[in-house]
């Protein structure tokens, strides 16, 4: 009983759980497992995907973003308005990628450097940014003039959609700088003793910093697909982000405590936020709903967290 236990909680019992609701929904929602629906499917995910891929490497140095929402709509107005005014796209992409960063950045300095509490400091953040957002845009979405700019999402390579392709680089690219660079490493040593890790050299002020303006950098990314995707830059897109990454992040067996993550395991929470969203929309159940479903998920994952952290305490002190 406990072995099977033990591995429910860990990383294989989440594949299992993933495979076996992925088959139950195959079998029983019309029209889930065509080509269609599963491109659908991976497009709708994109955003959480990207997102999750540096919200990994903050909750796993015990910190976390809750800006990002902001960050990602801010980032996806400033392509719009100056590829808009320039007549540039390149032009506007730059200055959204600088925009998110420099949002990073300060969240990291503010919080690394005057030891202000995370959720404090991005709670401000993402108050101040979205509110950058609706003063710049007047409240109201910004149309794309130059139709090249939707390309960004309506391309494809070999008929699969190019964000797919970006999600799918970002999950390799950080899934190996988490798992085989000095900079994972000491993600996951801060997480686990800041102090112990200072001692041991590492400037953890720094790799706070440089966290945070990662997560501003991709969210950048993620803002200029959903602008392109929407036709538009809209300042109150991505509105609630954070808690669908935090929780597919959660999901996936990275702790709240700091200290544990895995890439595989982001990818299939984001892979399970994504079908409970595709199935309840393919049943037609009402928005009102799945805001119910998704706080049950933010619930089960923040559970889930601690039924881990209280099994890895045991095991250590076995």
């Amino acid at each position: 009983m406990n072995s099977l236990k033990k591995i429910l909680l860990g990383e294989q019992g989440l594949v299992v759980i993933f495979a076996i609701a992925f088959v139950i929904v195959s079998l029983f929602v019309p029209s889930f497992l065509t080509e269609r629906n599963m491109l659908g499917l991976l497009q709708s995910v994109v955003t959480i995907g990207i997102v999750a891929c540096t919200m990994m490497f903050c909750l796993a140095s015990r910190d976390f973003d809750l800006s990002v929402g902001s960050t990602v709509a801010f980032s996806g107005m400033i392509a719009v308005m100056v590829s808009n005014s320039t007549g540039s796209i390149p032009l506007g992409l730059v200055a959204a990628l600088i925009s998110g960063s420099a949002v990073g950045v300060v969240n990291g300095v503010v919080i690394a450097k005057f030891r202000i509490n995370a959720l404090i400091t991005t709670l401000a953040t993402m108050q101040i940014v979205r509110g950058l957002a609706l003063i710049a845009s007047d409240g109201r979405a910004v149309g794309i003039n130059d139709p090249a700019f939707y390309q960004l999402a309506l391309s494809r390579f070999l008929t699969v959609p190019t964000p797919i392709w970006i999600m799918v680089a970002l999950f390799i690219i950080f899934g190996f700088t988490l798992n085989r660079t000095v900079f994972g490493k000491n993600t996951l040593a801060i997480g686990g003793n800041p102090e112990a890790s200072r001692l041991a050299g590492v400037n953890v002020v720094n790799m706070r910093i440089w966290i945070f303006a990662l997560q501003g950098l991709v969210c950048a990314i993620a803002g200029i697909l959903l602008a392109s995707r929407i036709t538009s830059g809209q300042p109150n897109a991505a509105t609630g982000l954070e808690l669908s990454v935090i929780s597919a992040c959660v999901l996936g067996g990275v702790s709240l405590a700091g200290g544990r993550a895995a890439m595989t395991g982001v990818i299939v929470g984001v892979l399970i936020m994504g079908i409970a969203e595709n199935v309840m929309n393919l049943l037609n159940i009402q928005a009102f709903y799945q805001y119910l479903v998704r706080g049950c998920i933010l619930l089960i994952a923040v559970l889930l967290d601690n039924l881990r952290s209280s099994a890895a305490g045991r095991g250590s002190r076995v």
